[in-house]
């Protein structure tokens, strides 16, 4: 039973640790489809947000692939690292541009969304909103361009919060607000060559997302565009690490837990056959001396 019960354990163990890397798959793809966007387009040899590249002229190439057969919603976006002004000092944030009427990064947790054109609105993340205690109505400073050495500044504008909201794709803790596109690119310098770091495309119902990514590719071969599962296959590729990982740890449990089920269960059973064949001979040997004596016994008068 001891057997087979470390066996068991060790063996669920195992398998544990490979179904845990197939839930983090699955989980991964819910969440790039939760908002219903089903390919993203980014910078050739990318991924989105994966680096600091982006995508110029914006405007006319999102123009264009919204008269693509089959999309119904385009969903710029841009990601920048941008400071906040609170009292004296300035905090390091992660600045994300949107198109509020096709957004793809978030959801509204308190407050009110942004609207389209609203240039002096900002949505705070729930752990900024936090640290700053910040409420709707209240107004924020946001800087871009911060020379570290000099302190100073290139650009800065004052925002008011619109909003509190959560941010699909932040880590835990992640200090992030969000405005419109033109805003934070104004902010990071970018306005001029009009950039942004990826789109998120939402298609019709009954269109195959891969089928659609293919003709995409043939006609912008400049540009890096990934349905769902290429990015699930991408992400699977970067847990090959973790897979290889849990089946060592897993296999190595199991080797362990045979050794020390066997080393237990010969101790038993040669306690159990009386010892060491040393401890046998012995045994043998009282015995006989034993018979001998009784014998000897019957045969005095």
């Amino acid at each position: 039973m001891l057997a087979l019960l470390g066996i068991a354990v060790t063996s669920a163990m195992l398998l544990d640790m490979v179904l845990l890397g197939g839930g983090i798959e699955r989980s991964f793809e819910q969440l790039l489809v939760g908002r219903g966007y089903q390919i993203r387009i980014s910078p050739k040899g990318t991924l989105p947000f994966d680096t600091e590249a982006g995508i110029s002229g914006a405007t006319r190439v999102g123009e264009m692939i919204r008269r693509q057969p089959g999309v119904t919603s385009v969903a710029p976006l841009l990601g920048a690292s941008v400071h906040l002004q609170s009292g004296a000092q300035a905090l390091t944030i992660t600045g994300y541009g949107i198109d509020p009427s096709a957004q793809a990064m978030y959801q509204l947790v308190s407050g009110h969304d942004l609207a389209p054109g609203d240039s002096s609105g900002v949505l705070l993340g729930e752990p900024l909103a936090e640290r700053l205690g910040a409420q709707p109505g209240q107004s924020v400073i946001l800087v871009g361009g911060l020379d570290p050495q000099l302190a100073t500044s290139q650009t800065q504008r004052t925002l008011v919060v619109r909003g509190t909201v959560r941010w699909l794709y932040d880590y835990r803790g992640q200090l992030s607000a969000g405005t419109l596109v033109p805003t934070l690119q104004s902010l990071t310098g970018q306005r001029f060559s009009d950039q942004v770091s990826a789109f998120a495309l939402k298609l019709e119902d009954g269109i195959n997302p891969d089928s659609l990514a293919q003709v995409l590719r043939v006609q912008y071969p400049d540009l890096g565009i990934n349905s769902v599962a290429d990015l699930v296959n991408v992400f699977r590729q970067r847990l090959v690490y973790f897979r290889q990982l849990s089946i060592i740890l897993g296999s190595v449990s199991l080797i362990v837990t045979l050794l020390l089920v066997g080393t237990l269960l010969t101790i038993t059973v040669n306690e159990r056959l009386g010892g060491s064949p040393r401890s046998a001979r012995s045994a043998s040997a009282a015995g006989g001396s034993c018979r001998a004596s009784c014998l000897r016994a019957r045969r005095s008068p």
